[in-house]
């Protein structure tokens, strides 16, 4: 086990699985103390045991839209873990829909789990960073929200808004020894995204699911899609003191899909 991370405390939002589980892994390995927080809250725990072995690690059930399970989960990290020093938000909901066929209710639970969770969770963990001079935020966003994507309206609307949200933050913050980015991924092999694709291929038949997975790929200049350690790396070198000159910036981590 590394110590980059010794003596640190980090709080990871849709820690359970995915990419939030794959920077879990990663900074436990580098000696962090990890919080997983998830609103699948037996899966954050299951997860949190299989990273003990490698240090101190915590699962929280929480629905970061809700403001008073986040303060809750906050304060029960901090309580058994200490003070937060990096905070990675990870938790996500995608649908697939033209956006003429959704309406405000999908608007309202998209926006509140990918725009306000993140806002609910760094108006609570930003100032004890500054209080202590030292904080690392990585907020995950996607190159939907850069450039746009059918289907996905709303979803690159929330991720839009949360690297608005960053880069302002940062300006505020920047003089108090916390850095705030957002990392970017391109197509990943997620759960959520196996999920999402799976209901595509019941939906489309094997022949003409097989022909969008070679014409998906061929956006991808790398000749592949991400898996959740592509994206965790970056995650975990911006939460290092090697970045600690980096602030308010979008760190695509695509492949090569879009090179903006």
């Amino acid at each position: 086990m590394g110590s980059e991370f010794k003596d640190k405390t980090v709080l990871i939002t849709g820690g359970a699985r995915g990419i939030g589980f794959a920077t879990a892994r990663m900074l436990a390995a580098d000696g962090a103390r990890v919080a997983l927080a998830d609103i699948d809250g037996a899966a954050a725990v299951a997860a949190a045991r299989e990273l003990a072995p490698a240090g101190d690690a915590l699962g929280l059930e929480a629905d970061i839209s809700q403001p008073e399970q986040v303060r809750t989960a906050v304060a029960e990290a901090v309580r058994r873990l200490g003070p937060i020093d990096i905070f990675v938000n990870s938790a996500a909901v995608l649908d697939d829909k033209l956006f003429l066929e959704s309406g405000p209710a999908d608007w309202e639970r998209m926006l509140s789990i990918c725009l306000r969770g993140p806002m609910l969770c760094l108006r609570e963990i930003l100032p004890a960073m500054i209080d202590r001079g030292w904080g690392r935020v990585i907020c995950l966003a996607s190159d939907a929200g850069r450039v746009g994507q059918a289907r996905l309206s709303y979803y690159a609307a929330a991720k839009g808004g949360v690297i608005a949200l960053v880069k302002s933050i940062a300006q505020e913050v920047g003089g108090r020894g916390v850095t705030l980015n957002v990392v970017s991924p391109g197509a990943t092999n997620t759960p959520l995204r196996i999920e999402r694709e799976a209901h595509m291929r019941a939906q489309m038949g094997e022949e003409r699911y097989a022909r969008r997975i070679k014409s998906v790929l061929k956006l991808y200049p790398a000749g592949r899609l991400g898996e959740p350690d592509d994206i965790a790396a970056a995650i975990v070198f911006l939460a290092s003191e090697r970045a600690a000159w980096i602030t308010g910036q979008v760190l695509s981590v695509n492949g090569g899909f879009v090179m903006p």
